[in-house]
């Protein structure tokens, strides 16, 4: 489908690209987004991009809505994704995997899931016909994924695996939403992975936990440079397996300051990826780890 646009307001154009959730809408979206804000048209207060869609906030005392609808028209017209070359970075994310400390979660919400009998990362295993959680905790950190949208709440990002569709992990939200989820818990529905930036409810399932903060309202993390919150659109994320024991490591380093993600920066050839998604894949681990 074309993309469909629609006023919402006096403030608002909200555009859905696609139905679906696929990397092709991400950038479809990510790259008109870019392109709009180059543009600096005076009055534009927001632009905010999102899996499959994005939306604009303008003053209409500065700006004609007819007319910046016709700018984003426009701008899908000569919308071509083989020379999207992203400057983006690939970040690493330490995850303790089938952790107890979302265990202890999982076990108050029992009553709320599909499969009682399971936790969530063996209910997930399960359903994506894998043999065992070792099985899918390799499924889920060996190839890297995309921070697609940020938000739902502060600073919590969506992240798409970079693989097939017919390769990627899926599982349904609980039957009904639980009301604690820990700060830092890596979860999962449909096709998308989160990290929770704040403890609360939620509906995902729970594979793991992260020690690295992404939310810092009191602007006091040393690794966000003075930043609110860590992630942005675009950022490409692999995620590693950590022990307890580096989990714990990795949590005191952040308290005193010292703790220094490792992130290289890379310019993201989405013609390339295309091509040859699991080779491009090897090429992004290579960058992050030193060998390229």
């Amino acid at each position: 489908m074309g993309f469909r646009y629609s006023l919402a307001g006096d403030e608002f154009i909200f555009v859905e690209i696609e139905e679906d959730m696929s990397l092709e809408a991400f950038f479809k979206a990510l790259e008109v987004t870019n392109k709009l804000k180059a543009l600096k048209t005076k009055g534009i207060v927001d632009i905010c991009p999102a899996n499959a869609s994005y939306q604009v906030r303008y003053n209409p005392d500065l700006v004609n809505g007819k007319k910046l609808l016709e700018t984003l028209k426009d701008l899908e017209a000569n919308l071509k994704l083989d020379s999207i070359n992203l400057d983006t970075r690939v970040i690493e994310v330490p995850v303790f995997y089938n952790d107890p400390y979302t265990k202890e979660v999982v076990m108050r919400f029992r009553d709320r899931h599909q499969d009682p009998n399971l936790t969530d990362i063996e209910y997930t295993a399960k359903i994506n016909g894998l043999k065992s959680v070792d099985e899918l905790i390799l499924k889920h950190s060996t190839s890297p994924w995309i921070v697609t949208m940020v938000g739902f709440v502060a600073g919590l990002p969506w992240f798409y695996q970079m693989v097939d569709r017919k390769d990627q992990i899926e599982a349904p939200k609980y039957l009904s939403p639980r009301t604690d989820t820990l700060q830092n818990t890596i979860g999962h529905a449909g096709c998308f992975a989160v990290t929770y930036s704040v403890r609360g409810g939620g509906g995902y399932q729970q594979l793991g936990i992260t020690p690295m903060f992404i939310y810092n309202p009191d602007l006091n993390i040393s690794y966000f440079n003075g930043a609110l919150i860590f992630h942005k659109p675009g950022d490409i994320v692999k995620f590693k397996v950590i022990d307890d024991a580096e989990y714990k490591k990795i949590g005191e380093e952040i308290k005193k300051g010292e703790y220094k993600p490792n992130i290289k920066p890379l310019t993201f050839s989405y013609e390339s990826f295309q091509k040859d998604k699991a080779g491009y894949n090897k090429q992004v681990i290579d960058i992050l780890e030193g060998r390229a």
